[in-house]
């Protein structure tokens, strides 16, 4: 999978013609990569799977009350990004988080009201908030398999996964690439470091597809992507409209500034009225309706992920946010259906059908090569006749 490697970004590049000729455009899942990875391991939906936004309102089960001290430090500390990095090295540790974990710019004064939803990893068996996932599927059928490590380099993980290949001990291999989202983050999706990148990856995927081929009769070859990136022309400081009221964080109300969305809970319904009125006036955004939340796959019934979404518009981007203090070149986790949020395919296998149109849908491609591998084993075929390469 290559984070942020979205439709526009493709749909004009040579990327992998020659190896993945047959291309299809994605619909995502709202949310950030903290839905789409899930969603596309577990072929399930937010709604299912219940890994939606990272940071939720829960007081009750807050782990990071042992943090709240910091709230006594200058904001000029506490604020900055390399002590935020050092910070959550030492509570993911602490806390025995296994999955992605980030402290971001959650204020330290509030951090003991809100809960972390990814404590487990979904890139390991086990590791949905609810359900199975296709690492579930590869332990139970006892498929030899590779998974990259996010905790080592691109490179490390390239080179690990080339030495199974050559040894031809795996079936399957889930490729994670994330340098990508990250780049396109600091420079947007116009710098021509977007195609050089590009072109680092198409050496790599060839390099690994070439090894497979000649240790293996069949390779399936899979390459997508969980989301775009679009460029931010707009800032929005959200927190200042809502702060411009005479509520109290905490005490009314509570809200998770993300980048491009803003989730509420209130403690009462005058509050609930005073801030719809206020959001209905910010051009740049507007309030997700229930209906409309719901054919998306992100309504929950116990609102643990807020009673109120706001959207912003996409190139629209909140900062100051709870994500970060500055402002960042480009963006993702705005809707489904602007057009730099739409995810891509790429294959050599022709025979996908229309079916295969969001990305959850993966999962099933994924699945399908698994079993296939399987009736390998049962009839007695050559155990390593095929080799899939999700990457």
């Amino acid at each position: 999978m290559v984070d942020a490697c979205g439709w526009e970004i493709i749909k004009n590049d040579p990327f992998l013609q020659e190896i993945a000729p047959h291309r299809h455009k994605l619909e995502s899942v709202f949310g950030y990569s903290s839905t789409c990875v899930p969603s596309i391991v577990s072929g399930h939906w937010p709604d299912e799977h219940r890994n939606w936004c990272y940071f939720v309102h829960s007081p009750e089960t807050s782990p990071f009350k042992f943090l709240s001290w910091l709230k006594w430090l200058p904001k000029a500390v506490t604020s900055r990004r390399i002590f935020r990095r050092w910070l959550t090295k030492l509570a993911k540790k602490k806390l025995g988080f296994k999955g992605y974990f980030d402290l971001y710019n959650i204020p330290f004064e509030h951090i003991d009201r809100f809960d972390f939803t990814e404590k487990k990893s979904p890139l390991q068996p086990k590791g949905m908030n609810r359900g199975t996932n296709i690492f579930d599927t590869l332990q139970e059928k006892e498929v030899p398999h590779f998974v990259s490590d996010p905790n080592q380099s691109e490179e490390a993980n390239r080179d690990a996964l080339a030495a199974h290949i050559e040894a031809s001990d795996i079936d399957f291999a889930f490729m994670y690439w994330a340098g990508l989202d990250g780049l396109l983050h600091r420079v947007g999706n116009d710098s021509p470091e977007v195609p050089a990148k590009l072109r680092v990856y198409e050496e790599w995927i060839h390099y690994l597809y070439d090894l497979a081929s000649k240790s293996y009769e069949e390779v399936n070859l899979y390459v997508f992507s969980d989301h775009g990136m679009a460029n931010c022309d707009v800032h929005l400081d959200l927190k200042s409209v809502i702060e411009t009221l005479p509520l109290t964080f905490g005490k009314d109300y509570a809200v998770v500034y993300d980048s491009t969305m803003a989730r509420f809970w209130f403690f009462n319904d005058e509050v609930r009225q005073k801030i719809t009125a206020a959001l209905q006036t910010v051009p740049q955004g507007r309030i997700m309706p229930e209906a409309e939340l719901k054919e998306l796959r992100v309504h929950f019934e116990d609102h643990q992920f807020g009673e109120l979404i706001f959207l912003v518009q996409e190139g629209v981007l909140i900062v100051p946010s709870h994500m970060g203090e500055r402002p960042i070149r480009a963006m993702h986790g705005y809707h489904p259906h602007d057009a730099h949020s739409y995810a891509s395919l790429l294959t050599n296998r022709p025979e996908l059908t229309s079916e295969v149109t969001h990305i959850p849908h993966i999962h099933r491609l994924m699945e399908d090569s698994i079993e296939q591998q399987s009736s390998s084993y049962e009839s007695h075929v050559c155990h390593r006749s095929a080799f899939t390469l999700a990457a």
